[in-house]
């Protein structure tokens, strides 16, 4: 069979050569050590390499042919080339070759199925498979054949790429027009608009937006991310604001819970359901083995508490001493640890508190009900009781389990009224006047004890920030908190609680989650703080307390030992502690080793930190925007907290907010505890920036 190949070209020759991705035929005019001079289609003349040649060279003509003539035999040679690769299919010579070769010429690919093939055949099979490439590699003078596993993975990936570049294509127009839409440029059209991406495209935009939402520095699609950004604003939070304009997240949304992987509200719960009603029907038969306590007990809380998990009575006893019972709530009595709706719990590891809502860490079938101390309804409960005699001195805390009936739900404005002795008639607290006195005695001997054994209290205003209105029309109120009394009488209690049950501990060999501040403060800082530079200057030399397994000082709080147990419906760390102690009460060993409970410790303290941080920024977010609606003419009362050659910070008491500003807009004679007014302004609550644009000092 003869070779219709021309394998050295000269002129006259038709030849093909890639440009632009794909062939090119051209006719030899001159030949001259291994450089052509050849004519293209188009009239003009080039320079080309022998070596950039496709190796289907041919037919050999006349070199006598003029311009015109040659042309002419490129557009036909040309012609029947093209017909002839349309009717080729690609696909059929890649199963034909399967299993025959791995790599060949187009010479051998035109022979499989044609009987002496012309050049003009060969060169319509060369560029069928050079267009093929999810089946073919070219690699001159042969094309490889895929495997079919190769094929499939490549094919996988164009499919892939074809997505991504579409995508692309037409998510970057999308993404500036949300841009022009949330710049208030224009209003959104209906989705029928052809300015929108069609259907297959708009799940994986809302994804994209979603996950940068919650991981900013998510590198899986960063290159998509950069594509689709081309045009608009570097802004660490433009995601958010093309989501927004979308209509995906409602303006001032708590992008802080997405990336803390906190599901807010109570939904997440839904999945449990059966979980739940066998956990309620547990409780209820674990309840009638309890012994009965006979004491009236008590809770104070917030007016919008839900999840009551402490209750307390004093007993006054002789010798000035006090007796302190305090009720517990005991989800730890049946509660699946190690199951999945565990896992989810802890993931939540602790409640949140934020101005527009809270977001309970149990399930609020459990939290807010079940297992909640509600007044009138019998609840288990982990029973601690202590003897504090007239020095404040603490004796060996009593630990038992017990079935508790509260007396009343209290809140700390009616506990407050009563300490103060302007009670209403109508004031619910006024039944339990006696209770409350002797609390506040209690709060105060023990008070008095933890500041002899170096404890530091820093007392602030509480203000109260509350939400009016939805979405972009919502207004930010505040009304200022005093110090109540009433907060600092249950305090104590909680504090007095958690350091007995960690010598509880110690003194039965249960080992438990401590909460420590180890650090040497000065004699001088023991005591009780209100001026804002006093405990801005105490503050720099604590350190952050911190979850341990090993006992240890909390040096602010003056105790040797602290175990947080108080509070089981709202953090995961007092209800793993109070599992312990339930624990061995009953079986006489702990659940969980020391060893066990440091394994699981940096997951914990991952969690907590994921969701401090959630209740860390939106409350500040939130004193922000309140600060922004007052406008840059309001002047804000505040003290000078720190000074430098750089920066002066100060504290503003009333709304409890930190600023810093220039050093060169106050005076040379700026100083720690001066009070001052500002002006603020140039105001971003997203981004946390707030800046002092006028001083005057007083």
């Amino acid at each position: 069979m003869s070779d219709p190949l021309v394998r050295y070209p000269g002129p006259g020759c038709i030849v093909e050569y890639m440009e632009g991705n794909s062939p090119q035929i051209a006719w030899v005019s001159e030949e001259q050590g291994g450089k052509l001079r050849v004519l293209l289609p188009n009239r003009r003349e080039m320079r080309l390499g022998a070596n950039r040649l496709l190796p289907w060279s041919g037919p050999a003509g006349s070199a006598s042919l003029n311009k015109e003539e040659a042309v002419e035999a490129l557009a036909r040679h040309g012609a029947v080339r093209e017909e002839r690769c349309k009717a080729l299919d690609a696909l059929a010579v890649w199963e034909a070759a399967q299993g025959e070769v791995s790599q060949a010429n187009a010479l051998w690919f035109a022979e499989l199925f044609e009987n002496a093939p012309d050049v003009d055949s060969v060169a319509a099979f060369g560029r069928a498979l050079l267009a093929c490439k999810s089946h073919f590699k070219f690699q001159s003078p042969d094309f490889i054949v895929y495997s079919e596993d190769l094929v499939q993975s490549r094919l996988l990936e164009q499919e892939k790429q074809q997505q991504r570049q579409s995508l692309a294509a037409q998510g970057g127009s999308f993404f500036r027009l949300l841009w022009d839409v949330y710049c208030r440029k224009r209003v959104l059209p209906p989705k029928e608009s052809p300015e929108w991406p069609d259907g297959e495209s708009l799940p994986r935009l809302e994804h994209l937006l979603r996950s940068r939402i919650a991981d900013p520095d998510r590198q899986e699609e960063e290159n998509l991310w950069r594509q689709l950004g081309k045009g608009l604003p570097d802004l660490p939070h433009m995601p958010l604001h093309l989501a927004c304009a979308w209509g995906l997240v409602p303006e001032h949304y708590n992008f802080w819970l997405d990336r803390a992987g906190y599901p807010s509200g109570d939904a997440w719960s839904q999945e449990y359901g059966g979980v739940l009603a066998g956990l309620r029907e547990d409780l209820r038969a674990s309840l009638e083995a309890l012994p009965v306590s006979g004491c009236p007990f008590v809770s104070i809380d917030s007016k919008t508490t839900r999840d009551v998990d402490d209750a307390f009575f004093i007993e006054e006893l002789p010798d000035d001493c006090l007796r302190l019972h305090l009720a517990l709530a005991c989800p730890a009595l049946c509660w699946p640890f190690g199951a999945e709706l565990d896992r989810t719990v802890l993931r939540r590891a602790t409640s949140l508190y934020l101005p527009e809502g809270t977001h309970h860490m149990l399930p609020e079938a459990l939290g807010t009900a079940a297992y909640s101390l509600l007044a009138g309804e019998e609840r288990p409960a982990l029973l601690l009781s202590c003897t504090v005699d007239g020095e404040g001195a603490a004796q060996a805390c009593e630990i038992s389990l017990c079935r508790a009936r509260l007396a009343a739900n209290l809140n700390y404005e009616d506990c407050e009224a009563v300490l103060r002795d302007d009670p209403e008639t109508a004031n619910p607290a006024v039944a339990f006047t006696r209770q409350l006195l002797l609390g506040e005695r209690l709060a105060l001997r023990l008070r008095e004890a933890r500041i002899r054994r170096g404890a530091v209290i820093m007392v602030r205003p509480d203000p109260q920030y509350r939400l009016e209105g939805d979405g972009a029309d919502v207004r930010v109120a505040m009304t200022e908190g005093p110090p109540l009394r009433s907060q600092d009488l249950v305090a104590e209690m909680m504090i007095l609680a958690s350091s007995a049950a960690a010598k509880w501990g110690e003194e039965h060999g249960v080992s438990l989650l401590y909460r420590v501040q180890e650090v040497a403060l000065p004699k001088e800082y023991a005591g009780i703080w209100t001026l804002p530079h006093d405990m801005a200057r105490i503050m720099k030399a604590l350190v952050p307390s911190g979850l341990d397994i090993v006992p240890r000082p909390h040096a602010a709080l003056g105790v040797a030992v602290y175990s947080p147990v108080t509070s089981p419906l709202r953090r995961y760390p007092d209800l793993v502690n109070e599992a312990q102690l339930l624990h061995m009460l009953q079986h006489g060993r702990p659940r969980w080793t020391q060893a066990e409970l440091g394994a699981f410790l940096p997951l914990l303290n991952a969690r907590l930190d994921a969701a401090g941080q959630v209740q860390r920024f939106r409350p500040r977010y939130w004193k922000l925007v309140y600060v922004q609606q007052q406008g840059d003419k309001f002047w804000w009362d505040g003290v000078v907290t720190e000074e430098n050659d750089g920066f002066v910070t100060v504290n503003l008491p009333r709304e409890q907010l930190l600023v810093r500003g220039k050093r060169k807009l106050f005076s040379e004679r700026a100083y720690a505890g001066q009070a001052v007014q500002l002006r603020l302004g140039k105001v971003n609550p997203l981004e946390n920036k707030i800046s002092i644009l006028e001083v005057a000092e007083l």
